[in-house]
């Protein structure tokens, strides 16, 4: 053989290694072709809300890889459904794409209870909701804190913070109604000023109303209070009670009053 290659002139030997080259490059050529299905494509189906056996079956029968990327919960989807796939569907991909899915667990996961007593009602339920954690009823105290959590509760019981609960559970919060439990004596404002006044009610929590003035007030903080409602003393001259978070309403004058024998007030002039 190496006889007859050498008994031809170069110019043959040359021309045919140039043939058998290309003929070499088609066949490697048409074979890639073959092995990575160049020119094949394909739309991808929508597998989203199916179960994740059948959105496999469904796409490894068009020619698709298929794998499970990630799984999360959601109480409202069923168990073990695709969420969410990647390619989406109706993309146009080579065959054997791989497709990833995301699926809904089968079972919630555990998460730790957040710490909820202290808040208004508006941030528990924000913080709820970012936990996956949903309200199930309020109740109401007496607190002078109002829409304030005072507890947080888990089938009828309290449950501390940091103590293990599924994601979906219903928690029930505990609020204050804005009124203290405990009676005590309305304080006698007349003749204060609204500021002295004002200041004695802050520190017993309770909270001003309505104020009336009776002439053209021009220092409200240095006018006094004349009258209010209610009362320190009812119509035997006994003590009324209030609770802390209600509201005492006061009229008041620029002039300082005077009271007298019968209780009725005087106005200086």
């Amino acid at each position: 053989m190496f006889k007859f290659i050498t008994c031809k002139p170069l110019w043959v030997n040359v021309i045919a290694s140039i043939v058998i080259l290309l003929l070499l490059l088609l066949i490697f050529l048409g074979s890639l072709q073959l092995i990575t299905s160049h020119g094949k494509e394909l739309k991808i189906p929508s597998v989203v809300g199916m179960t994740v056996e059948n959105a496999k079956k469904t796409l490894a029968s068009q020619g698709f890889e298929v794998q499970v990327q990630d799984s999360i919960y959601n109480d409202t989807v069923p168990p073990l459904q695709v969420i969410r796939q990647i390619p989406e569907a109706d993309n146009i991909v080579k065959v054997n794409r791989t497709v990833y899915l995301t699926i809904n667990q089968s079972v919630a996961p555990f998460i730790a209870m957040p710490n909820l007593v202290g808040m208004t009602f508006r941030n528990a339920d924000m913080i709820l909701k970012q936990y996956g954690l949903k309200i199930e009823d309020t109740i109401f105290k007496p607190d002078f804190a109002k829409n304030s959590v005072l507890d947080q509760m888990h089938n009828g019981e309290s449950i501390k913070p940091g103590t293990k609960i599924q994601e979906g559970s219903s928690i029930t919060i505990v609020l204050g109604n804005g009124i203290g439990d405990i009676d005590f004596a309305v304080p006698n404002l007349f003749g204060m000023t609204y500021h002295d006044a004002k200041i004695l009610l802050d520190s017993s929590r309770l909270i001003i109303g309505a104020v009336v003035p009776l002439d053209n007030v021009t220092d409200m903080q240095n006018a006094f209070v004349y009258r209010q409602n209610p009362e320190a003393f009812d119509q035997d001259r006994k003590s009324n009670h209030i609770r802390q978070g209600q509201t005492i309403d006061l009229w008041i004058t620029s002039t300082k009053p005077e009271k007298r024998s019968d209780s009725a007030a005087v106005i200086t002039q």
